[in-house]
C-alpha cells in the first residue's frame, strides 16, 4: 500500500480514537492502525470514564455509548491487615444528569468509540503492526507495517500506541521505560446479579460506587487498590510500581488474591464469578517523566506521553484530552496551510500546558519521589491510623484521656515526633 494520508494514528485506545475522530470530523484523510483483532480486543478490564473529556469530542455520547453506572459515591479506604479507616463522599448532585463519571467495560467502550471514528470518515486497519517509522532526514513521513508492501505515507504520524510505545523508543523520541516510573496493575471482573450489586453497595438504577484503597494491601510497595461497580459485575484490582514488584519478589496475582481475602473486601465479592482477568502497565512517573511529544511530522498522545495522574487515578480523561488537542493542532495548521514541523506542532505542547493535563501533572510532580523514598506512608501510617480508630472505638472501661495518651505514645514510638513532623512537611511540599 503506497497511498498518502493527511494523518496516520497508531493505536485505537482512548487517545488514538479521540485524535482520529477529531481530525476525521474536520475533513482530514485519516488512517488508524490497530494491532488487535478489533479496537478494545486487548482490553477486558473495567475502567472509569470522565464525561467532560469525551463530551468535548462527542457531545451526545450518552445517547448510545455503552456505559455501566454513573458514580454517585466515592469511598477512600486506608487498610491494615484486618481493618480499614476511611471516608465517603456521596452527593445527590452526582445522581442528576448530565452525569460526571461512569464505570465502563473497556472492550465494549473502545469498540463503540472506534465505530464513531469510522463514521466520521477515518479508515481503520486492524490486525496490523507498525514495525517502524519511515524517516526522511529528521522528518517522519509515514510508517512501515508488517503487511506486504506495507509502507504508508502521511503528513503527520500520531503515536497513540500505549505506555510501551516501541515506535517512539526505536526512533529515539523517548528513553527506555524506567521500572520506577511504571506501575503494573492487575484487574478481575466478578459477575453478580444486578440486584446483588445494588443492595450490597446501597445504590439503585444505574447509580454506582467507586472504592479506592491504600495501605497494607500493597505490602509497603507504592501502589493502590480499587473496586468499581458495573451493572452486573464488580471490577477489582491493584497496581504497584514495577521496580517494587522486583524488589519484593511478590507476584501481582498473589497480591490481588491476598487483597480479595481482606476481611473488608471479601464480603463485597462473595458469590461472584470471576470471568475476566487482565494485566496492564500504567505510566505513573508523572510530569518529570514526560518525553518530547512533538517533532517534524510526529506527535505523541496518551499513555505513550506518560499522561496519567496517579494521585487522582485519572488516565482516560488525560488520554482523550491529549488526543483531541493534538488533532486540533493539526487541523488548525492545515487550515492555515502551514507545514507540520516541530516548530508549528509545538502548539500542541502549548495547548497541553494551558490545560488541566499539564497543570495537574505539574502540581504533583514531586509526589512519586516522596512515596518512593518514604514507604512508611503506605505501611506504618495505615497501621497506626487503624490502631488509633480501634483503640478509641473499643469500649473497655478505660477512660478516653488514657486512650489518647496511648495513641500518641504509639505514634511517637513508631515514627518519633521529629519523624512525624518531617513526614508532614514532605507531604505538604508534595501537594504544593
Amino acid at each position: 500500500m503506497t497511498e498518502k494520508f493527511d494523518a496516520i494514528v497508531v493505536g485505537a485506545g482512548p487517545s488514538g480514537n479521540a485524535c482520529a475522530y477529531t481530525m476525521a470530523k474536520a475533513g482530514l484523510k485519516v488512517l488508524q492502525i490497530e494491532r488487535g483483532e478489533s479496537p478494545g480486543s486487548k482490553n477486558v478490564q473495567g475502567a472509569i470514564l470522565y464525561s467532560d473529556a469525551l463530551e468535548r469530542i462527542i457531545p451526545d455520547f450518552r445517547e448510545d455509548a455503552p456505559l455501566e453506572r454513573h458514580i454517585v459515591e466515592q469511598r477512600m479506604w486506608v487498610l491494615d491487615d484486618q481493618s480499614f479507616v476511611g471516608g465517603h463522599y456521596r452527593s445527590e448532585e452526582f445522581n442528576k444528569p448530565p452525569y460526571n463519571r461512569y464505570t465502563i467495560i473497556r472492550a465494549q467502550f473502545d469498540k463503540w468509540f472506534s465505530q464513531k471514528v469510522q463514521e466520521a470518515g477515518a479508515l481503520l486497519i486492524c490486525e496490523t503492526t507498525v514495525t517502524d517509522l519511515l524517516i526522511d532526514g529528521n522528518r517522519v513521513v509515514g510508517v512501515q507495517t508488517d503487511r506486504i508492501g506495507g509502507s504508508i505515507y502521511a503528513d503527520v504520524v500520531v503515536l497513540a500506541d500505549g505506555v510501551n510505545s516501541v515506535l517512539a523508543r526505536k526512533a529515539g523520541f523517548r528513553p527506555e521505560l524506567d521500572p520506577s516510573e511504571v506501575a503494573l496493575a492487575v484487574k478481575e471482573i466478578h459477575f453478580l446479579p444486578q440486584e446483588t450489586v445494588e443492595s450490597r453497595f446501597n445504590v439503585s438504577g444505574d447509580a454506582g460506587v467507586v472504592i479506592e484503597m491504600v495501605g497494607k494491601i500493597t505490602k509497603g510497595m507504592m501502589g493502590t487498590g480499587f473496586l468499581y461497580t458495573n451493572k452486573e459485575s464488580l471490577t477489582i484490582g491493584v497496581g504497584c510500581m514495577l521496580n517494587d514488584f522486583k524488589t519484593q519478589k511478590c507476584s501481582p496475582s498473589q497480591l490481588l488474591d491476598e487483597m480479595k481475602a481482606h476481611p473488608a473486601i471479601a464480603p463485597l465479592l462473595e458469590g461472584g464469578e470471576m470471568k475476566e482477568y487482565a494485566a496492564h502497565l500504567i505510566p505513573e512517573g508523572g510530569y518529570n517523566s514526560i518525553p518530547k511529544i512533538v517533532g517534524d511530522g510526529w506527535m505523541i498522545v496518551g499513555d505513550s506521553g506518560m499522561f496519567v495522574n496517579a494521585v487522582h487515578r485519572e488516565g482516560s480523561n488525560l488520554a482523550m484530552t491529549s488526543g483531541r488537542l493534538a488533532a486540533e493542532t493539526v487541523v488548525a495548521l492545515r487550515a492555515e496551510d502551514k507545514p507540520l514541523t516541530a516548530r508549528n506542532l509545538a502548539r500542541y505542547r502549548a495547548a497541553l500546558d494551558d490545560s488541566f493535563v499539564m497543570k495537574d501533572l505539574k502540581k504533583y510532580r514531586n509526589m512519586p519521589g516522596v512515596f518512593h523514598r518514604n514507604p512508611q506512608f503506605l505501611s506504618t501510617y495505615p497501621e497506626l491510623l487503624n490502631q488509633a480508630a480501634h483503640t478509641m472505638l473499643r469500649v473497655d472501661g478505660i477512660d478516653k484521656k488514657t486512650k489518647e495518651r496511648d495513641i500518641r505514645r504509639n505514634f511517637k514510638q513508631r515514627r518519633s515526633l521529629f519523624g512525624m513532623m518531617g513526614d508532614a512537611v514532605k507531604m505538604w511540599r508534595a501537594f504544593e
